[in-house]
């Protein structure tokens, strides 16, 4: 990618612009960091990241009983959820990196929804993803950005009319 950077020079008669040009690897703009590959892994990495900084302050209110699960849903969608899914319009995700948005999602989730005591041993254990997914009600993360994605294409396809 090309950063041009503008410097002026005055003379006495004329102003001069001389624009510097320098290739950069990556470099953020408008809080997405844009890459000369055209990667989007490290943006995904970024976000998640920032995902994992909203969601460890709220990780208590997540997992107390004093809380309906509707209600941490809710702070999961509006804390946690816009934080990962900024800009995310525009992303081409790969199977591997669907899985990491996944895990995350899934993480966040087992600590809404909590263990369960198992009927037949009476021990507690994690929750499956299947039984995520059936306590969810949501659509899991992965298609909210196709759902997204499909709205800014259209939303695109309409500004040629």
């Amino acid at each position: 990618m090309l950063f041009t950077h503008a410097s002026e020079f005055r003379s006495s008669t004329s102003c001069n612009f001389v624009y510097l040009m320098m290739r950069v690897e990556e470099f953020k703009y408008l809080g997405t960091t844009l890459t000369n590959q055209n990667s989007i892994a490290e943006e995904i990495k970024s976000r998640l990241r920032s995902g994992n900084a909203c969601y460890h302050p709220v990780q208590n209110l997540l997992s107390s009983r004093l809380l309906s699960k509707n209600l941490k849903i809710k702070i999961y969608r509006t804390i946690i959820l816009s934080v990962v899914l900024n800009g995310c319009e525009s992303w081409s995700l790969t199977l591997r990196e669907e899985r990491k948005l996944r895990v995350f999602e899934n993480m966040v989730l087992r600590r809404i929804f909590g263990p369960r005591k198992d009927e037949v041993m009476g021990e507690w254990r994690r929750l499956h993803n299947e039984e995520l997914n059936d306590l969810y009600s949501s659509p899991n993360i992965v298609r909210v950005i196709k759902s997204r994605r499909m709205r800014w294409a259209v939303h695109v396809a309409r500004m040629g009319e």
